[in-house]
């Protein structure tokens, strides 16, 4: 089991800035990649960024140039800077998880947090 608590969301004007955080607890052991996604009403969640245990970063080309993904293993938490915020990146995001074991993989997710940019 892991458990995902994710903070830093708010309102923020266009042009702004946030930083998210998610703190993994539990089995992080077999925490292999982390990741952010985001769902805006009546649509689909979708990949923001996502992050190896290595380090290897992905980004939806909506974001690339904007915002970065990282890591902090000692703390077992994955932050998202977001700068240049536009109303288009107002969702719910939500921080992943992906264990793997040799018998499964699994991924895990938080409660999300909200963020919101005004124009």
């Amino acid at each position: 089991q892991v458990q995902l608590v994710e903070s830093g969301g708010g309102l923020v004007q266009s042009g702004g800035s946030l930083r998210l955080s998610c703190a993994a607890s539990g089995s992080i052991s077999i925490i292999n990649n982390m990741g952010w996604f985001r769902q805006a009403p009546g649509k689909q969640r979708e990949l923001v960024a996502t992050i190896t245990r290595r380090g290897i970063t992905n980004y939806a080309d909506s974001v690339k140039g904007r915002f970065t993904i990282s890591r902090d293993s000692a703390k077992n938490t994955v932050y998202l800077q977001m700068n240049n915020l536009k109303p288009e990146d107002t969702s719910v995001y939500y921080c992943n998880a992906v264990t793997v074991t040799i018998a499964t993989t699994y991924p895990y997710w938080g409660q999300g947090t909200q963020v919101t940019v005004s124009s």
